[in-house]
This record gives structure tokens, sequence and C-alpha cells, in this order.
């Protein structure tokens, strides 16, 4: 698994327990919609640390918050 598939694996469980669109993301983390979907359609290969906290911002958590989930701490995940 990748960074990216971690990241977006992270904002779809985000997404389902938050009951919140990704629309709605979009607009609280000012990602642009296009950007979502190139990470949200593995498209994306590298996430940027600057995304990975708009996209904590987005869902009001601070950026540990959003890296504490078992996703990051796997074994394979392929860091480049």
């Amino acid at each position: 698994m990748t960074v990216n598939d971690a990241v977006a694996t992270r904002i779809s469980k985000l997404l389902r327990e938050r009951k919140i669109s990704q629309y709605r993301l979009e607009q609280e983390s000012g990602i642009q919609h296009g950007s979502m979907q190139c990470i949200m359609n593995g498209r994306n290969k590298t996430v940027t640390l600057s995304t990975v906290i708009m996209l904590a911002r987005g869902f009001h958590l601070s950026l540990n918050e959003f890296l504490d989930d078992e996703v990051f701490r796997s074994e394979h995940l392929e860091v480049e």
C-alpha cells in the first residue's frame, strides 16, 4: 500500500464516520475537486505534507489525530 492509498483509505473512513460528503471536505479543507479525485482514485502518486495538513483541518482534526490510524502503522506501507 502506498502512502497515497493510506491517505485515501483514511479519508474514506472519516467521511463515513462523520457522515459528510467529499464535496463538503473539499470546501472545508480548501482542496480542489480535481486534486481530491486524484487522491481518491489513486492517480496521485505522492501526497504532500501540506495536503495532509489541509485534510486534517478539513476534518477539524490535528495532524496527529488524522495520522493516528492503523493504516499508517502498516509494515507494508511503501515509502518512497
